[in-house]
């Protein structure tokens, strides 16, 4: 009985989506927009939870409906990729886009992330490994403690999660750096060669992270862990876990940062 009402629901879609390619009827538009709202709920609670308190998760909501719009307006079903992948990215990227025009993140927290990752790029360089906490620090000029410190004020904003937007250098659309996680097949030839050349980057620099970074990293992102869930498995508190994902992925930005380049720049080297 519910495989029969499943499979009457995704026929209902179906034609639904038809009608609407159609027609472009706004009421049909407004049916749409009813049946895939709990994805926003659902991205916005997800992003929401690795955010400061004072971020209201109905403001989260309201920005990724934007983006839920936007796909239904943009979507074409005829393309191979399911339109609750689609619109993921795009209600994640309505999201983040609000969040930084609000620019709550303080401007230093900014600066020192930066720093981080200019060290992280540097130390590895010069060593061919991942640096240590303590090369960090000293590479930064501070102390072991004012680096634990500025992990977890970077880790309070989502310039610490692989859900933010990232431009690669060379320019480009911005991705998100989950996404090539999620969902590694996205057929569209414009850009599936450099999002495949941003998979291998992605995959490799994961399998470079040190052992407990890359395992918060998997069960956070493949498995779908929360931070205190991840702390239990480690034997750790959530702040720690917070530490070492804000870490692997200041890391992964660091070796990403110059993974792809412009399909111009590609054919003239």
């Amino acid at each position: 009985m519910a495989a029969s009402s499943s499979e009457s629901f995704e026929r209902d879609t179906q034609a639904l989506w038809q009608e609407f390619r159609r027609t472009h009827d706004r009421a049909l538009r407004d049916r749409l927009i009813l049946t895939y709202a709990p994805l926003v709920k659902f991205v916005a609670g997800r992003l929401g939870a690795s955010l400061p308190s004072h971020v209201d998760e109905q403001d989260l909501v309201s920005y990724g409906l934007l983006g839920l719009i936007g796909a239904i307006e943009r979507y074409d079903p005829d393309r191979a990729i399911k339109f609750e992948t689609y619109a993921i990215v795009r209600i994640k990227g309505a999201i983040i886009d609000e969040l930084r025009s609000l620019d709550w993140v303080p401007r230093s927290v900014r600066s020192r992330a930066r720093e981080i990752e200019r060290a992280i790029v540097e130390l590895e360089r010069t060593t061919m490994r991942a640096p240590t906490d303590e090369e960090i620090a000293a590479k930064v000029g501070i102390s072991g403690e004012e680096l634990d410190r500025s992990l977890f004020e970077i880790s309070r904003s989502s310039m610490a999660a692989l859900d933010e937007l990232w431009t690669p250098q060379g320019g480009g659309d911005q991705v998100a750096l989950i996404d090539t996680i999620e969902d590694a097949s996205v057929a569209d030839p414009e850009f599936s060669l450099e999002q495949s050349e941003l998979n291998e980057a992605l995959a490799e620099a994961i399998s470079r992270l040190p052992e407990r970074e890359k395992l918060v990293v998997t069960l956070y992102y493949y498995e779908e862990l929360t931070l205190r869930e991840i702390g239990e498995v480690l034997g750790v508190t959530e702040s720690r876990v917070s530490q070492l994902h804000t870490k692997a992925v200041l890391r992964l930005k660091a070796r990403l940062s110059g993974v792809t380049r412009t399909p111009a720049e590609r054919t003239s080297h």
